[in-house]
Order: structure tokens, then C-alpha cells, then sequence
């Protein structure tokens, strides 16, 4: 009814012989056949778009366009997440990760539409093609934020036994986040994912997906 895997009532018994938690061959090929193709079309229809941010974000803030951060995939291996900068130049000058915030100064004017609108995720259409992203799933967090909510959470690791996704099931049910608290709630919503992740389950999270852009929903 609510959509979560609770942690007050999860045991680990769940993991391993629970229904669901175990990633059938099935599920895989069906849901890498899907990403491959949706993918493909989906870089041919927003090519344009991603031109036109590549170009506005040039002519505010100059080079790189694109941003490349170390993020935590499927089985705890890393990759590297592409997206569009939204950011200055020296967001993180100091070296310290550090999560975005509501009226975030290190975004830029042309960082805030892209945002907003999630234009700025869609580079991750190629880490979706190469393999390392799956196009629903648990959001890939930085190592920084997982070693400190591994050790917080229970469980928290599970959510690493499929692949991360541009969006997913915790993202259309609960605001963005940025606290503990926040991890804990999101992270009930990625267990349910994890344990019943279906082709239609993935189609419906695409739809409130479209609603969540239209309506600028958790934008930060």
C-alpha cells in the first residue's frame, strides 16, 4: 500500500530467501533489452536539447560542459556518472563532498533550469548504453555518502544489487533529499523497487517520471 520495504520489519532472511530479492536472468535481459532500446530512441529525440544546453552552459560558464563524478553502481562497483554542470567551476573547491541544497549559490542561472527540468541527467543516457546505468533504479550515490550511510542504515547496501537508474521508484515518491533521515526514507522505497522491479513497474515509474519534469517536483 505504501510503496516501501520497511526497515522496522526487514530481516536479513528477507535478502536471501525471500521472493523477488533475487535477481532472476529473466528480469535482466528483459530489462537490459528494454534500456538498450528506449535509450536509442530517447538519444535521438533529445539530441537537440542536449546541444542547446551544451551551448548555454559554454556561454555562462565556459568548459567543461559535462561533468563526470565518481559514483557506486551495481555491487558496489564504481563508474563514472555523466551529467550536464550545473554547478560553478569551484563548487567543490575544498574537496569536501558535500550534498546540493534548496537555493543552492553553487548552481548557476542556467544550472537551475536544467535542473529543474532534468535536462541536466540526460548524459546519463550514455552510461545507460555503455552498461553502468539502467534507465529506472535506486539513484547511484557518491562513495563519500554511501561509506557514511552504509554504516548508519541497515541494509542500505541491499540497494546495490541492481543497477542504478536516471530515475527510479524513491525519487517519484519522495522529495529530494539531503539528510540522513532523508537516505532512511528513500531507502524503504528503493527496497520495494529492488524486491519487485518489473517491466511495468518500470513503465509506470517513466510515466510519473514525465510528471515529476512537468511539475518541477523535488527540483534543488
Amino acid at each position: 500500500m505504501r510503496g516501501q520495504v520497511r526497515l522496522d520489519s526487514l530481516r536479513a532472511s528477507w535478502l536471501i530467501y525471500g521472493d523477488g530479492f533475487r535477481q532472476g536472468i529473466g528480469r535482466t535481459v528483459v530489462k537490459r533489452l528494454f534500456d538498450v532500446l528506449a535509450a536509442s530512441v530517447l538519444l535521438i529525440v533529445t539530441a537537440p536539447v542536449m546541444l542547446l544546453a551544451a551551448i548555454a552552459i559554454a556561454l555562462e560558464s565556459g568548459f567543461p560542459v559535462i561533468y563526470r563524478q565518481e559514483r557506486v553502481g551495481q555491487g558496489g562497483r564504481t563508474f563514472k556518472v555523466l551529467k550536464f554542470r550545473s554547478m560553478r567551476l569551484d563548487a567543490e573547491a575544498d574537496g569536501k563532498p558535500r550534498w546540493a541544497s534548496n537555493s543552492d549559490d553553487r548552481v548557476t542561472r542556467v544550472g537551475h533550469f536544467i535542473r529543474k527540468t532534468r535536462i541536466d541527467e540526460l548524459p546519463q543516457i550514455f552510461n545507460v548504453l555503455h552498461g553502468d546505468m539502467s534507465f529506472v533504479g535506486p539513484r547511484p550515490e557518491r562513495p563519500y555518502f554511501v561509506d557514511q550511510l552504509t554504516d548508519q542504515i541497515p541494509f542500505y547496501a541491499a540497494r546495490h544489487s541492481v543497477k542504478p537508474g536516471i530515475t527510479g521508484w524513491a525519487q517519484v515518491r519522495y522529495a529530494y533529499g539531503a539528510s540522513v533521515d532523508d537516505a532512511v526514507q528513500k531507502l524503504q522505497y528503493d527496497l520495494y523497487y529492488v524486491k519487485n522491479h518489473t517491466l511495468f513497474l518500470d513503465m509506470l515509474v517513466l510515466l510519473q517520471t514525465v510528471r515529476v519534469v512537468l511539475t518541477g517536483d523535488g527540483a534543488r
